[in-house]
């Protein structure tokens, strides 16, 4: 459906994007381990001026069984005023909901009760298997010409390649793959870009066969994983550069480019150094004819009596940071990182990106750590903070605590519950602290889990903009 002005939730630059109105809502992935009830998206309530806040105040269940919500985004953000290729008369109104194990994308509507999202359509597996020759969606972007949906595995028996499948717009039917020419890629993950200089850049995990019950040992300890950024032509939709990091170097998963389209740098976070169990932050720039990938943060693993952890890393000695997830400001001032295996979430200023400083960190769970939230401090948790993400001024910062099923019985064996927190930013001189009114947990996710966070007129990690 077309407005007759722009969505007001598309903002021409960061800028803009830095002094809009808060967020009055937050969408959550929930999702049922043991495939036995649908799985839904939670809707929150985070105005501290409701009566309601800190709450769930929506609920849409799933259609079907067996999905496993993950990553999760809007149909149109603030890429639609992009000069090359404008929808400004869209709407960010619909949520794309792919589910990793079923390969079923869902579409649901926000605008007539943004507190009860409807589900309008279903995409199946076949067809995205058939008009793209994918399976598992991972992660979508909306961007000026369509819905970039990245993918794990191949179609029809295959195990991979992974990669893009491009959706429309406006009536979400599967265009195709988005690759011409991929070039040596064949692992996939995360998805993005700067559009004002026409290159896109991916990042590897794993096919279906490897992440399906977990981290598989010898895959892990064997370098298997994936190790290396790929760079592309974001218009011709070739691939250009692969860039490896190292085999040591296992899983650089999320991307977050520069916001400022000016500028053509980005951070990746790397899961696990396989010689050490440290995880790291790397920074890529583009020079406008070849990337370069340089390691700017080191976090250790620490160490841990092997009677206190899971079986998979008691030979170590060691809880492994397990960075897996990260966000940056709009502002490109402050990195956030999610440090899921040692409970913590760290915040670095990278004003000078090839510099970090540690401004901020606070903890909260960890495999061994098991620090509680100060609104709960007798209630034991788990699951350490996973999915980031940060309201458009930079002032709030949400965290949920799964991240994916089988991952999480292997390292919470005891099982990881539920929970949300945020956390208030000191935006002058850095530093966290947590908004003890904020808490939803256990029960209040009706026994789901929960995965990734979305804001109300979008976030962090939603938009790209072609103004600076």
């Amino acid at each position: 459906m077309s407005l007759w002005k722009p969505d007001p939730t598309f903002y021409p630059s960061p800028r803009d994007a830095a002094a809009a109105p808060p967020e009055k809502l937050a969408y959550l992935a929930a999702f049922d381990r043991s495939a036995s009830r649908p799985d839904a998206i939670a809707v929150l309530d985070v105005d501290p001026d409701s009566d309601s806040y800190g709450t769930v105040v929506g609920w849409t269940d799933m259609p079907f069984i067996g999905d496993e919500l993950h990553h999760f985004g809007w149909n149109a953000c603030s890429s639609a005023l992009c000069p090359y290729a404008p929808h400004p008369h869209t709407e960010r109104r619909y949520l794309i909901v792919p589910g990793l194990r079923s390969s079923r994308i869902y579409v649901l509507d926000t605008k007539d009760d943004p507190r009860s999202p409807q589900v309008v359509k279903v995409l199946d597996s076949e067809e995205l298997a058939k008009r793209a020759g994918y399976s598992r969606p991972h992660t979508v972007h909306c961007g000026p010409e369509g819905l970039y949906v990245s993918a794990l595995g191949g179609a029809n028996g295959q195990d991979g390649p992974g990669g893009i499948a491009l959706l429309d717009h406006t009536s979400f039917e599967v265009l195709g793959r988005w690759e011409a020419d991929r070039g040596d890629q064949y692992l996939a993950y995360d998805v993005w870009w700067h559009l004002n200089h026409d290159v896109a850049v991916t990042s590897e995990w794993g096919t279906p066969s490897m992440i399906e019950d977990g981290i598989v040992g010898e895959l892990l300890l064997g370098r298997k994983y994936g190790h290396a950024l790929h760079f592309w032509d974001l218009r011709r939709r070739r691939h250009l550069q692969t860039v490896d990091l190292g085999d040591q170097y296992q899983m650089p998963l999320e991307l977050r480019p520069a916001h400022d389209p000016t500028k053509t740098y980005g951070f990746v976070g790397v899961v696990i150094n396989v010689e050490d169990l440290s995880a790291s932050i790397w920074l890529w720039q583009w020079d406008g004819q070849a990337a370069t990938v340089t390691k700017v943060i080191d976090i250790p693993a620490e160490p841990a009596d092997p009677e206190s952890l899971p079986p998979l890393l008691q030979p170590f000695g060691a809880v492994p940071p397990l960075v897996t997830d990260i966000d940056l400001s709009v502002d490109d001032r402050f990195l956030y990182v999610s440090a899921w295996g040692t409970g913590q979430l760290l915040q670095y200023d990278v004003s000078d990106p090839l510099h970090p400083t540690l401004t901020g960190s606070v903890r909260i769970d960890g495999i061994v750590n098991r620090s509680a939230h100060p609104a709960a401090p007798s209630l034991p948790l788990a699951g350490g903070p996973q999915m980031v993400e940060v309201s458009r001024d930079g002032k709030r910062v949400y965290v949920t605590n799964s991240l994916y099923g089988a991952w999480d019985d292997q390292f919470y064996p005891d099982g990881v519950g539920a929970w949300a927190a945020k956390l208030d930013v000191d935006t002058e001189s850095g530093g966290l602290s947590f908004d003890t009114q904020f808490f939803p947990h256990g029960e209040d996710f009706r026994g789901l889990r929960v995965h990734q966070i979305r804001l109300q007129g979008g976030d962090a990690s939603s938009d790209s903009y072609c103004y600076p």
